[in-house]
């Protein structure tokens, strides 16, 4: 991976630029995610949420989405997403379900 934007996963980082993509559900969510501080459940579950839209398990060092990095894949995946900011985010409900479980889980 060429770029210094460029993670295995969407990095938390990379968070704040994509404030302004979306609606204001959007903008409020990002706002919470960030203010909810590194390692929180919330910042776990956002980038759980974008590495299933950014498909980053299926992205590798020569593809597109790599040389351009992660800030851009995002911001392109909001715009394609067809789906409300209501319904990005239930995604990002359903990540965190998920997150909280698995920490519940945990020893």
């Amino acid at each position: 991976m060429h770029d210094f934007d460029t993670g295995l996963i969407f990095p938390p980082s990379n968070i704040p630029s994509l404030a302004s993509e979306r609606g204001q559900p959007w903008q409020d969510l990002v706002t919470a995610v960030q203010k909810s501080g590194s390692d929180s459940p919330e910042q776990m579950a956002f980038l759980l949420m974008m590495a299933r839209l950014n498909s980053c398990a299926n992205c590798n060092a020569d593809s597109f989405r790599a040389i351009h990095g992660c800030t851009l894949c995002g911001k392109q995946s909001l715009k394609r997403f067809h789906g409300s900011d209501q319904e990005l985010t239930g995604l990002y409900e359903t990540a965190w379900t998920e997150v909280t479980l698995y920490l519940q889980k945990k020893p």
